[in-house]
């Protein structure tokens, strides 16, 4: 993972500003550079400056590649936030960031020649980019400098999952970065995550009508194009991004979903092979402090609320880790000033978060007795949520509602990972030296886990839940995932998201709507089999059998709750407050 920060500019190399950098190098402490670039313009009337600053921390390899990475052998510079799982099906070998520069480079050697100087070599050296990063698995922003054309290409993986900002700044200049700086003026936009993008810097000033159908940021002409989805009609397309629809037809089953069913047995071969990727070979984390040398240091947290999603991916992963293996269970809750004057324990081990927290951690206690859970109770008093809230706040920019600060605040003070260790009833004060930290995201979306997913079939029966599902696939990288990397992120720890795994998405989305959810037919657990009644939920039921199956049964039966209620998050300040307020 990296911090990003880009500027193209007529006046000279413009560098990030103090606080900018402060916080780029907060997301990656390992290393930081700086790469400056001059670019004269074909007309040779004038220059642009490019400046591209990354900082590093180090998650794959044996040794730290520095950003941004500049090769003598492609001519060309590479700023690369993200987690290349896989290459054309294929793990890489060593460090992702220089396969990717590989890839990138190899990408444009062949459309080099394909009519220099035009708005049609612009797009073919885009496809060219685009085909590439189809082939790579996992999350990732990035900016891409080629110097044998002088063209600069950016942009966000399909669903979203890493943060790319942009802006003009008040003397006309582009700006592209990980992360918001209050101080610099004007507001700043997400990179949408639909394609790639591109600017020419030998052709930017250059006729518009020369480039019809492109976009314009400040004077500078910005070309598009999508991503390869894995049905596009292409000899060469080998792309592993699955196109956001869904199977809408099914037929009626003659049996009930149970955790002998063939969905069931899929999700927990796919969750595993995501999962496989996302733990295994973690680094050793580097001390925070030097009192903390004598803990038994968890390479891998997990954000837990206890909730149905979580604590299936902690029980998949007690299966796939060594049994010495300690696994950090960073569950916070907050001091809701409407609910409690005070900051008694009653503040927060009466939050509903808390309650399931501790709950699904004894069942994980249970089923898997031989592993070291280490649950680490996070407890956010409301004067030190009012001392982070401006904070968090011009971290999640340009995200501005009461919803947004809610979700926000509830990440950023769990990925802080400061808190008290509940394990084996002895509490001390512990800080998480875990670099990564896995979410449940996305369960909800792919599964009907929402209320509003009962409420559609309520109303208009199965096609009205596929439509409300519809919406949320389609949603789904338009989502608030960058907020949520910068977020997360400040705290030097990543983020990773296995429901949202590339493989894994596309069999949900293929996946026959009763062989994930079924609103139609309740089920409850009796006797060690699941039978037709009335006790589990139907939203995320081929979830649930896993749970079951896994051997956790009140975990199966776990109602959904949002993290800014589960939390206590939600309207800190008036219960009058709706989420979609813009924040004062």
């Amino acid at each position: 993972m990296c911090g990003i920060f880009c500027s193209v500019a007529r006046h000279g190399h413009a560098l990030p500003s103090p606080a900018m950098k402060t916080r780029l190098t907060a997301r990656g402490p390992d290393a930081s550079n700086t790469v400056l670039a001059e670019v004269e313009e074909s007309s040779g009337e004038a220059r642009t400056y490019l400046t591209l600053f990354s900082t590093v921390l180090s998650l794959r390899g044996n040794v730290t590649t520095d950003q941004p990475l500049r090769t003598a052998e492609f001519q060309a510079v590479l700023c690369w936030n993200g987690e290349a799982w896989k290459i054309r099906g294929q793990p890489p070998l060593g460090n992702d960031t220089a396969a990717v520069h590989q890839l990138l480079s190899e990408g444009l050697a062949e459309v080099r020649d394909f009519g220099a100087g035009t708005a049609e070599a612009i797009r073919a050296s885009l496809c060219a980019i685009a085909r590439s990063l189809a082939r790579i698995a996992g999350p990732y922003a990035f900016v891409f400098f080629d110097e044998k054309s002088s063209r600069l290409f950016f942009g966000r993986d399909f669903l979203g999952r890493r943060s790319l900002l942009w802006k003009i700044d008040q003397r006309g200049e582009l700006l592209l970065s990980s992360v918001g700086d209050s101080s610099m003026h004007g507001a700043w936009t997400e990179v949408e995550a639909d394609g790639v993008y591109c600017v020419d810097l030998a052709l930017r000033s250059a006729s518009q009508q020369d480039f019809a159908g492109c976009q314009t940021w400040g004077d500078l002409p910005i070309f598009k194009v999508p991503y390869n989805f894995v049905d596009t009609l292409q000899d060469d397309n080998d792309s592993v991004i699955p196109r956001l629809s869904l199977q809408r037809e099914f037929t009626a089953r003659s049996c009930t979903l149970d955790e002998t069913s063939p969905s069931v047995s899929m999700l927990d071969k796919l969750l595993r092979d995501s999962l496989r990727a996302r733990i295994l070979g973690i680094p050793e984390p580097p001390l925070r402090s030097p009192e903390d040398s004598n803990l038994e240091k968890a390479k891998l947290a997990i954000l837990f609320s206890g909730g149905l999603d979580c604590t299936v991916l902690a029980r998949i992963c007690h299966d796939m880790l060594p049994e010495d293996a300690v696994i950090d269970l960073l569950n916070v809750a907050f001091q809701n000033p409407r609910s409690h004057k005070d900051a008694g324990e009653g503040a927060y081990e009466l939050c509903p978060d808390r309650v399931t927290g501790r709950a699904s951690y004894a069942e994980l206690e249970k089923v898997c007795p031989q592993r070291k859970w280490r649950f680490v109770a996070i407890d956010v008093p409301y004067p030190e949520y009012l001392e982070h809230r401006q904070q968090v706040m011009e971290l999640m920019h340009p995200h501005n509602t009461e919803m947004d600060l809610s979700i926000a605040a509830a990440l950023y003070f769990a990925a802080r990972g400061r808190g008290r260790d509940c394990s084996h009833g002895a509490e001390k004060a512990y800080m998480s030296q875990a670099r990564v930290l896995l979410s449940g995201l996305g369960a909800d979306e792919l599964f009907a886990g929402y209320t509003r997913h009962a409420t559609a079939f309520r109303r208009q029966g199965y096609e009205g839940l596929l439509d409300e599902l519809d919406l949320d696939v389609a949603r789904l990288g338009k989502r608030n995932l960058g907020r949520d990397d910068r977020v997360i992120s400040h705290w030097a720890r990543e983020a990773r998201f296995p429901f949202l795994d590339e493989a894994f998405v596309a069999w949900a989305l293929q996946c026959s709507l009763l062989d994930k959810c079924d609103f139609g037919d309740s089920v409850s657990i009796e006797g060690g089999r699941l039978s037709s009644c009335a006790s589990i939920e139907p939203g995320k039921k081929v979830l649930r059998c896993l749970a079951w199956k896994l051997g956790m049964a009140g975990l199966a039966r776990e109602k959904k709750r949002a993290i800014q209620f589960g939390a206590r998050t939600a309207k800190m300040e008036t219960g009058k407050t709706k989420g979609t307020a813009m924040i004062s």
